[in-house]
């Protein structure tokens, strides 16, 4: 299909099921495309994203196509939403600008010294970022070849940094004799646990108490891994403090979904610990919306599909504590299995598919046949397969089965899995039945990202809002 014939708003939105983990170049391509052939979208959508989002790496290669754009509205939005990025994404956008783009405009580097100079004239807010980002914010002065002031200088430069600032105290830290006036230290001054644990000499629970109190909810999920394997669980005081934090976390607006995913994922954790990291995450995703409409979600269990049963898992996790309305889930093969759950975290659906294994042929319409039998209406239909249907019933004719008997025209979803094909995707476009496509790369840590499709009433929908999101505007022209 030629460039002219896809609609490339769709495929920008399946781009942001991915996680590309700092290989910005990946998506890179696409981006350049859509901001060339749909400016005026590319630009909504990447202040939708902003607010909307969660993967950090779309941001930035968003803002770096922003702030190099053609479109002046795009460099202003640019500017003003770079000013709210921590310094180490700010460099990455920048080198993002270089070595993808090829340019950094007069425009961003306006935008990156306006970025500086912000922080340089409050020496509190300069020190905090100086001290987290050390090495982003020399990067930037260096590389942009901006004069620092005699601050940044004397902090960043020179590693003569003066006794008021946060630099001098965390050498005094270094320095300090014993356990106590280290966590005294830190306690005073707030040092940020990341840069504080290099200094400490020896880590024990009053250290660990100081550090955990001077985190805020997400820098604790943020370093769970680090805080096990220096014992933190292991003493009851520092772990009733780390459980503390993770409770404000369920309750904070400014937490990531997909943080806590990972925290939960890469690190060993008690049953506790990790109910309240699966908590924390079922909380964020429900901020994102509530899904209003009946749906059914049919997963392929057909034989080697054995990914299609792992994302059904998650996507049931997932929708389930958010929605409003019936939700019917079954397996399929060549018939339907209904799965039923007790709850709505993803323990409660691991259990309600472990009996449930990869075999047989694929009837990917065996499930709403069943729903028609039953008489299940529902206003959404999300299909986790590979489309590779072999046996009846097939979709298309359960489709219009349903849609006869029932009375109404669901939408379709279908996120794709393994080698999949678009046999069922062009099947329901020729009979003009509503289809959306999802590809599923392997990032599970990305299927947040399907909630705001499903919590709208349409993708069309989800498109008008996303084209009426307004572009900021800079303050100084």
């Amino acid at each position: 299909m030629n460039t002219a014939e896809r609609d490339l708003r769709l495929e920008l939105l399946n781009s942001l099921l991915t996680t590309p983990h700092r290989e910005l170049e990946k998506v890179a391509e696409f981006h350049k495309l859509m901001i060339e052939l749909d400016p005026i979208f590319y630009g909504h959508l990447a202040v939708w994203y902003q607010y909307n989002g969660d993967v950090r790496d779309h941001k930035e290669v968003f803002l770096g196509h922003l702030l190099t754009s053609n479109v002046t509205a795009h460099r202003d939005a640019g500017f003003v939403l770079l000013q709210e990025f921590p310094p180490y994404q700010v460099a990455r956008i920048v080198d993002f600008m270089k070595q993808q783009r090829g340019k950094v405009p007069r425009s961003a580097r306006t935008a990156v010294q306006r970025y500086l100079r912000a922080r340089e004239i409050n020496p509190q807010f300069f020190d905090r970022a100086a001290l987290r980002g050390r090495k982003a914010m020399k990067h930037l002065y260096a590389t942009l070849h901006i004069k620092p002031s005699m601050r940044a200088d004397a902090v960043l430069f020179k590693d003569a940094p003066p006794e008021d600032s946060l630099a001098y105290m965390l050498k005094q830290v270094a320095k300090a004799k014993t356990p106590a006036a280290q966590a005294a230290l830190i306690v005073e001054h707030n040092i940020p646990y990341t840069i504080a644990i290099g200094a400490v000499k020896q880590l024990t629970p009053t250290v660990l108490v100081a550090l955990i109190n001077s985190m805020s909810p997400q820098e604790v999920i943020n370093n769970l891994k680090s805080l096990k394997q220096r014992g933190a669980m292991d003493h009851p005081e520092v772990k009733a403090l780390i459980d503390g934090k993770l409770e404000q976390a369920a309750k904070s607006d400014r937490i990531s979904a997909f943080k806590a995913t990972v925290a939960a994922d890469v690190t060993q954790l008690d049953t506790e610990t990790a109910v309240r990291l699966e908590k924390i995450a079922n909380e964020q995703v429900k901020k994102r919306g509530k899904i209003a409409k009946s749906t059914a979600l049919l997963v392929d269990k057909s034989g080697s599909m054995d990914v299609a049963l792992e994302v059904g898992k998650q996507i049931a996790a997932l929708i389930s504590g958010i929605t409003e309305a019936d939700l019917f889930v079954y397996a399929f093969d060549t018939i339907a299995y209904p799965v039923k759950a007790t709850g709505t975290q993803l323990s409660d659906w691991e259990k309600a598919f472990q009996h449930i294994f990869p075999n047989g042929g694929t009837s990917v319409g065996a499930g709403l046949e069943t729903m028609r039998l039953k008489k299940q209406v529902v206003e959404q239909i999300i299909i986790v397969t590979d489309e590779g249907e072999n046996a009846q019933p097939y979709f298309v004719a359960a489709y219009q089965a349903y849609q006869r008997d029932l009375g109404i025209m669901p939408n379709v979803i279908i996120v794709r899995v393994g080698g999949w094909c678009d046999y069922i995707e062009r099947n329901l476009k020729e009979k003009q039945i509503p289809v959306d496509t999802f590809t599923f790369a392997g990032d599970y840590y990305s299927l947040p990202n399907l909630v705001p499709l499903l919590s709208r009433p349409s993708r069309l929908e989800l498109l008008m809002e996303i084209l009426e999101t307004p572009l900021p505007v800079r303050d100084d022209k």
